[in-house]
């Protein structure tokens, strides 16, 4: 088969389209045969040698695809050869052939076609999981979105309003603001003109946030934790500002707040699958409903990833950007 792989760690350059071995499942996994997949930040960084996949994964990139089950390995249940499927992965989805973890297989919503749900498994996990299962955000409270145009901004302006949440978001443009408008945001704070801080102090009536979402790290830590509300929870699931930040205990305590830190690709096999069964769960009836939907940018050749890659760095999307295998 094909795939992109990264001879070399480097500049969206270093990606190449190539023949590679095929992927063979093994007990409880299916292969797929990939019709789409979707470009995550995870992705750069790999390419970039920063984030390399865990021992024994494919070294390919791509967290999440769209698909035909083509072959089911022993121990499987539940799924058969045919059926059109969307995954979470631990890596391989910028190929024509994935292996993929029967618990981490979600059928394709009703009403979204085969491709296009290739933008729906990592957002949709990693929204859930953290604003959710960890953070526990309830009908009535606040939540922050630091980015709010991004494939995951998106998907949890969407999920946290289904819910009855407050949703106040920052962005870079006044473009992408009123894309989260659309969305259902709340509150739109451009963090290149406006102090998030302050903004979300006025809209809350001093209040702050009950769950802030963040992928900067340690650049927005010490406001972050200025936002939260008395017994806020804050969420770092990016370092997009760094890894090391001071953080202000005293403030904390005085907040009885929460800092918590998680990563998706990592965790295992068991804790996937429960939260891509919580996801099955709670976010498919919404995105069948038409409540929540996939927000894609633009869908590009796979063998072209290498331009995905740099459109993505470039900010200039909203939501996913997609990859359709040849």
């Amino acid at each position: 088969m094909h795939a992109i792989t990264i001879p070399e760690p480097g500049g969206p350059e270093a990606l190449v389209w190539a023949e590679v071995p095929d992927p063979v499942p093994g007990e409880g996994e299916v292969l797929v045969e990939v019709v789409a997949s979707a470009v995550n930040r995870a992705d750069v960084l790999q390419r970039q040698g920063f984030y390399n996949p865990p021992p024994g994964s494919s070294p390919h990139p791509g967290l999440e695809c769209a698909g035909r089950i083509t072959a089911v390995g022993p121990g499987v249940s539940g799924w058969s050869v045919g059926d059109e499927v969307c995954a979470l992965l631990v890596g391989g989805g910028y190929a024509e052939r994935v292996v993929v973890p029967a618990g981490q297989l979600l059928p394709v919503p009703k009403g979204i076609d085969l491709a296009t749900a290739a933008a729906l498994p990592e957002v949709a996990c990693t929204v859930w999981s953290n604003v959710f299962m960890i953070a526990h955000l309830r009908p009535g409270e606040t939540l922050l979105v630091h980015g709010g145009g991004s494939g995951i901004g998106t998907m949890a302006i969407q999920l946290a309003k289904a819910v009855g949440a407050k949703v106040v978001v920052t962005a870079g443009s006044p473009e992408k603001l009123a894309r989260c408008a659309e969305l259902g945001a709340d509150v739109l704070i451009d963090y290149r003109t406006q102090d998030f801080v302050e903004e979300l102090h006025r809209a809350t009536d001093g209040a702050g946030a009950d769950v802030i979402l963040d992928i900067m790290g340690a650049k927005y830590l010490d406001r972050n934790v200025q936002a939260l509300a008395v017994s806020g929870r804050l969420v770092v699931i990016g370092l997009q500002g760094g890894v090391k930040g001071e953080l202000n205990l005293g403030a904390l305590l005085a907040k009885r707040a929460a800092v918590m830190a998680t990563t998706l690709r990592a965790r295992p096999l068991e804790e996937k699958a429960a939260i891509v069964a919580a996801v099955r769960e709670h976010v498919w009836p919404l995105v069948e409903g038409g409540t929540v939907r996939p927000v894609v940018d633009r869908t590009l050749p796979m063998p072209e990833a290498a331009e995905a890659h740099r459109l993505l760095e470039s900010g200039a999307h909203v939501g996913k950007i997609l990859l359709l295998a040849p």
